[in-house]
């Protein structure tokens, strides 16, 4: 059961509305159509709702979320019951098995190629833009299309100064890659210079930002294009890395208290988004009685907890965060008891497995009055593997922002700093560098043992437990050609499938828009 498809719904809505009008018989009557655009007459409340746009996409836990996480190893969402079921919407984009009808395969690319219109407006010059609004629009048009060209290899692009009825034109490869490269130069012409701590309340793209999202285009630049990554593009990655350092940005001890509302060191981007959903869609009913209770949901996978150094089947902690287990920082844990802070629950950090407490310390039961102990392995009622017909308590749950701190607060990190510190890393790598004494620098800061010398799957591996649930993880797979490996529940027919390295074009896109082509194997 999905409790919050109605953001969704909405979202994609606004954006058929605004993006599929090219399948419409165009109208005389129709005054926008005819009269064609002319410029905005408020550029700057148009930047606000892009702005608000993509809070809502990154809020989200569906589309660009699920994109990244329950389609790789990270998440799985399995139908317990009935539960979370719905028709298959979850279930395929982990095995594999999605398909251009896929309600978040059209909800993707219509939201996101949305932005692109709307920011064109802002960059149109009849609109008159300050630089102000030039480096925020050309931000978030760089992301937008960035993030379409990455899941669907072409991106369409609506010029404003052609007739409204004209049909896109679509970018690929290295020409989709130059125009949203141009785009985040031009944004870090126009974007404020800000440090740590310092204007994040607003939500607002910086020059760091804009050079996180460059380094992050260039790293991941071999995928889209094929081949090898170039020693270039890995330079300006560690260049672009270093700037970031320069603004103040650094490296911050304290893993769990970087996603409260707070100030930090490491926070290079947020978005006063709700951290709502990726607190709830996976807490158990009884988990808590704050914002109704958890939708009992998402979970992950025992092979991704396993990255983390502790006991496999045990995660205690102290009410003072204390391991118990012999886990790194990043795994978190389970405390006996409260602390004070949440009434009726004590809700851990991390990865939650084995049995959940009240605040009292009182152990926590299920709905049928069975013991509430989160389980490494997902089995049906026969007792056999299955991602369906679930019982309420099957797989390790994950909490990254704790309801103790505000279920509902607006605090979503999209660039951190710790993301910037391993892209530079893998930069090196990937140039013949040596970058083992960047990874320990940051594994010894969350309490992990060193590693002698880093692999290509160490670092995969390290990405995967310092960004766990931050939306990346499909991308650092693909990067490391491990996006079709096999894993849990993976359909026998899409391991090592390169159909699945992208998703389909919808096929009311292709229908609008005939310079569109079907990705290959749909």
């Amino acid at each position: 059961m999905k409790r919050d498809l109605k953001i969704y719904f909405f979202s994609l809505l606004l954006a058929v509305g605004v993006v599929s009008c090219t399948d419409l018989e165009i109208e005389e009557s129709d005054s926008i159509i005819s009269t064609g655009f002319t410029g905005l007459a408020d550029p700057s409340s148009t930047v606000d709702e892009l702005y608000n746009r993509v809070r809502g996409q990154f809020e989200n836990q569906g589309n660009r979320h699920s994109f990244m996480e329950v389609t790789a190893d990270s998440h799985i969402v399995p139908t317990r019951g009935t539960d979370w079921g719905d028709n298959g919407l979850w279930s395929s984009l982990h095995q594999h098995v999605w398909t251009p009808e896929h309600a978040f395969v059209v909800g993707v690319f219509d939201e996101w190629g949305a932005n692109q219109l709307f920011a064109s407006q802002v960059l149109d010059s009849r609109s008159n833009p300050t630089a102000q609004n030039i480096g925020d629009a050309s931000f978030i048009r760089a992301l937008s299309m960035w993030t379409i060209l990455d899941f669907y290899g072409q991106v369409p692009f609506r010029d404003t100064a052609l007739p409204s009825s004209a049909v896109p034109e679509v970018l690929t490869g290295q020409a989709a890659l130059d125009f949203i490269l141009n785009d985040v130069d031009t944004a870090l012409a126009n974007l404020p210079t800000v440090g740590p701590q310092a204007g994040d309340a607003n939500g607002r793209a910086s020059v760091a930002a804009a050079q996180f999202l460059k380094a992050k285009i260039l790293l991941n630049k071999h995928v889209t294009l094929g081949g090898s990554p170039d020693s270039s593009d890995m330079a300006e990655v560690v260049s672009l890395v270093d700037a970031i350092t320069g603004s103040g940005y650094a490296l911050q001890a304290g893993y769990f208290d970087l996603f409260r509302d707070t100030p930090d060191n490491e926070t290079i981007w947020s978005l006063p988004s709700g951290v709502g959903n990726v607190i709830f869609n996976g807490l158990h009913y009884n988990s808590l009685s704050q914002g109704g209770g958890g939708w009992n949901g998402f979970a992950t996978l025992a092979e991704y907890y396993d990255m983390f150094e502790g006991d496999p089947n045990s995660n205690r902690m102290e009410v003072d965060f204390t391991p118990l287990d012999g886990q790194e920082e990043r795994r978190g844990g389970v405390p006996p008891m409260g602390d004070g802070v949440l009434e009726d629950s004590q809700v851990g950090n991390g990865f939650l497995i084995g049995q959940q407490y009240a605040a009292d310390g009182t152990a926590l039961t299920d709905r049928a009055g069975a013991p509430l102990t989160f389980k490494r392995d997902f089995l049906d009622g026969d007792g056999n593997p299955n991602i369906i017909n679930n019982d309420e308590t099957t797989g390790i749950r994950v909490i990254k922002y704790n309801p103790r701190y505000g279920a509902f607060n607006g605090h979503k990190i999209i660039f951190r700093y710790a993301d910037a510190h391993l892209m530079k890393a893998e930069a090196l790598m990937r140039s013949g560098g040596d970058p083992t004494a960047m990874v320990n620098e940051l594994r010894v800061l969350r309490n992990a043992t060193p590693i002698g010398a880093v692999s290509e799957q160490d670092m995969l591996d390290e990405r995967g437990r310092e960004l766990f649930a931050e939306g990346w993880r499909r991308q650092d797979l693909l990067r490391f050609n491990q996006f079709t490996s096999d894993w849990l529940f993976k359909a026998a027919g899409s391991v090592n499938n390169d159909t699945y390295k992208l998703f389909p074009i919808p096929a009311s896109q292709l229908l609008a828009n005939p310079n569109l082509v079907q990705n290959p194997g749909y």
